[in-house]
């Protein structure tokens, strides 16, 4: 009898029309000999042959590799057939038994099966799974370069070791928030390791000297979401209804936003599309300046481009094969399976995909919104929730002095009076400095300080802050991206690794970065310093990607907001000087574990959207942003601000249980799985009071300081601009007369 569906699938995004590799039956006859070998079919207690030929991963690489060899589309099907069985089996005997500490030692020996060098022994398999990885491994690595090898063997490992996190959210009965969700799906997911497969089935490797960038990783990670939220749509029922899964979209949409199951796909669906956009728009905006840049050759570039292409392929491939595939919900749509390509016949290519609406005019609204926002809005005054804060604030007993180094400290860098040559740079005087207190900040987030210590908090404090708004000022309203690439350089080269060979600071944002950065890093061993300087490289370049925003007037897709966010409000940064404390006590590694991440990332992302609703009215009334987090939910959902702030603040506290939930919960499993000592233990611990202050004197500052009072960004902006135009970013763009037009009807 067929299931009645919980809601139907609604239009889907899709521009490109998928294409059926020729090989296909090759491909199909292959991989199921291939499986038997391995003990993956009968006496498996997982999968018989009809398992295999209902769920037809054959046709799934099929259509995502539609250009590979026939040998090469027959290795990448035994990928997928492999991963799929992982996924099987792991829910069979781990999942459903709620076996934790069984299943970590299965994901344990897995990666001794992935050696960099195949003359490495490897232990002897007792599985399916390892018998297939060992197998896969020795046939795809010898093509490709120690590089490719060791990125995916990362992303393999973090598809599989991630599973843990899956199934520690089904014992405890939990549910994740939105942006927890979106960071741990792309490991669990795994779609980022069909990113690294797709540069094997192309032939096209990913230069190391960009592999890192932001344009790749933004590549990356938006192909990962639209393959994860794709496939939430369509396996929403399987999850939910015979396997107890909690990590779905949709459902974690239902639940957040407290709608129906039909609203939470619809929402799904909204995010998928805005993913795929942003997916074009960096493509399209971004990477070509990256190559250029990084002296990428045409015959790399070229690699590139054909990788970007088939990670496209994918997207389109992979919808199409959702509405085949047995394994989905897709009774509505599902067409019988093609059995050869054929571009004359319109049974084929992509057939199944033209049952459903898949462009609309809906969805180009939505992005045509996301470029026609009018600046300059009037908002009146940030409207402020109860805030759920449950750590307090102490205080440095050493504010007052403090407060008075600080100021004088700015006079002596030059911060407080215009910068030679740079018309627009007097953007603070001492009133403003005063005003927006930053010793407060750094007493609540620094209550144990020495008082030179809360001095340098203070004044990286007040230095960061200064950077962050001389930015927009001096090379936003020009549109001088060139410049502000030049000046990060610059400032770059204040940091140096070695202490003799900073060079010569020629202004007051220079002056002051390179006092700080000689007053902080000398005590640091190298590798510290490098992290360091890494965190303030990775600020500095994170307003180049504002300042592009601003030019093209686009306000960011909600997720590659949050992600940046962290990077232009300093997170990391400040986050640095806490681990500094630490020394060498706690291994590296742990920094990067999940729990560490998700850690600071759910107390980053609540201290910045704290900002954001604080700054409401100065951003959005006084700058004409763009990058606000309220504007950006008002902007995604097609809502007013009221209902965004109560969306933000409800993300706000999610963020907040989150970093509770993984302090109490998941801290002290993975201090287990590391087997640390008492030492770093209590080092961790502290680590996290810290990040509790933190988060608890940001809160603080904001409600205390007079940086977001209207009265002060009337006092800031002289007040005239309601009356004789508005002056500050987006200003030509808010005087042609269109714009001036709407802005009056939005009054």
């Amino acid at each position: 009898m067929t299931q009645t569906q919980p809601f139907e699938l609604p239009d889907f995004y899709m521009p490109y029309p998928a294409r059926l590799n020729p090989h296909l039956e090759e491909a199909r006859s292959h991989c199921k000999k291939w499986a038997r070998d391995m003990g993956m079919l009968e006496g498996s207690g997982i999968w018989d042959e009809h398992d295999l030929d209902a769920h037809d991963y054959a046709l799934l690489c099929a259509y995502t590799h539609p250009d590979a060899s026939g040998p090469e589309l027959s290795l990448v099907t035994d990928w997928y057939v492999w991963v799929f069985f992982f996924d099987d089996h792991f829910l069979e005997v781990f999942k459903r038994s709620g076996d934790r500490e069984g299943g970590k030692e299965y994901l344990d020996r897995l990666s001794a099966f992935m050696p960099m060098d195949l003359a490495t022994g490897v232990p002897e398999p007792t599985n399916p799974v390892e018998a297939g990885l060992i197998d896969l491994w020795e046939r795809s690595v010898p093509a490709m370069s120690l590089d490719w090898r060791a990125r995916f063997a990362e992303s393999t490992e973090n598809l599989l070791n991630e599973s843990l996190w899956e199934l520690s959210n089904i014992n405890a009965g939990r549910i994740p928030n939105p942006v927890e969700y979106i960071e741990m799906r792309r490991k669990v997911g795994g779609a980022p390791w069909s990113a690294g497969l797709i540069e094997h089935a192309v032939g096209a490797e990913v230069p190391a000297v960009i592999a890192g960038s932001r344009p790749m990783r933004v590549l990356k990670e938006t192909f990962s979401d639209g393959v994860h939220l794709r496939n939430d749509l369509f396996s929403y029922q399987r999850e939910t209804e015979e396997e107890g899964e909690l990590s779905n979209g949709v459902l974690v949409l239902e639940k957040f936003l407290d709608c129906t199951t039909q609203q939470a796909a619809d929402a799904v669906n909204d995010l998928l599309t805005s993913r795929l956009q942003q997916f074009e728009n960096t493509a399209l905006t971004e990477l070509g300046p990256l190559l250029v840049e990084k002296g990428v050759g045409a015959r790399s570039a070229a690699d590139v481009l054909a990788y970007v292409k088939g990670l496209q392929d994918w997207q389109s491939g992979g919808h199409e094969w959702h509405m085949r595939s047995s394994r989905y919900m897709n009774n509505a749509t599902r067409s019988a399976p093609s059995v050869g390509w054929s571009p004359f016949i319109p049974s084929g290519l992509g057939t199944s995909a033209a049952d459903l609406k898949l462009t609309g005019g809906r969805i180009g609204a939505d992005r045509g919104r996301r470029f026609t926002h009018v600046p300059h809005q009037r908002v009146g005054p940030s409207q402020l929730p109860d805030f759920y804060m449950p750590f307090t604030t102490t205080l440095s007993p050493h504010l007052h002095s403090a407060r008075q180094n600080t100021v004088e400290w700015a006079h002596r860098m030059g911060m407080l009076k215009a910068q030679p040559g740079l018309p627009g740079s007097h953007i603070w005087d001492e009133h403003k400095l005063v005003a927006f207190d930053f010793p407060l900040c750094a007493a609540g987030i620094h209550p144990d300080a020495s008082p030179d210590e809360l001095d340098l908090s203070s004044q990286w404090l007040t230095w960061g802050t200064y950077a962050d708004d001389y930015y927009p000022v001096v090379f936003g309203r020009a549109r001088n991206l060139a410049g502000a690439k030049a000046c990060n350089e610059r400032l770059a080269a204040l940091m140096p690794i070695d202490a003799d060979t900073a060079s010569a600071p020629a202004n007051a944002l220079e002056r002051g970065l390179a006092d700080l950065w000689t007053r902080t890093a000398e005590p640091m061993t190298v590798s510290a310093r490098r992290r360091f300087r890494t965190a303030i490289e990775d600020m500095i370049s994170s307003w180049l990607w504002e300042l592009a925003n601003q030019a093209q007037n686009r306000i960011p897709d909600p997720v590659d907001y949050i992600e940046m966010r962290r990077a232009t409000f300093g997170s990391e940064l400040t986050m640095s000087l806490c681990r500094l404390a630490h020394g060498e006590e706690i291994p590296p590694e742990i920094y990067r574990t999940g729990p560490l991440r998700s850690l600071e990332n759910s107390a980053t992302d609540y201290a910045c959207l704290i900002n954001d609703v604080f700054s409401y009215q100065k951003e959005i009334e006084f700058e004409g942003e763009v990058h606000n987090g309220i504007l950006v939910v008002q902007n995604f959902f097609d809502c007013d601000y009221p209902t965004g702030l109560a969306i933000v603040h409800d993300l706000m506290t999610s963020r907040m249980r989150e970093f509770e939930h993984v302090a109490a919960h998941e801290l002290p499993v993975l201090y287990d799985d590391f087997k640390l000592g008492e030492t770093a233990r209590r080092m961790l611990d502290g680590y996290v009071r810290e990040l509790q202050n933190w988060m608890a004197g940001i809160l603080t500052w904001h409600r205390g300081c007079h940086r977001y009072q209207e009265a002060e960004l009337r006092r800031r902006t002289g007040a005239q601009w309601p009356l004789g135009g508005p002056t500050g970013l987006g200003t030509s763009a808010a005087r042609s007369p269109v714009s001036t037009r709407l802005a009056q009807l939005a009054q």
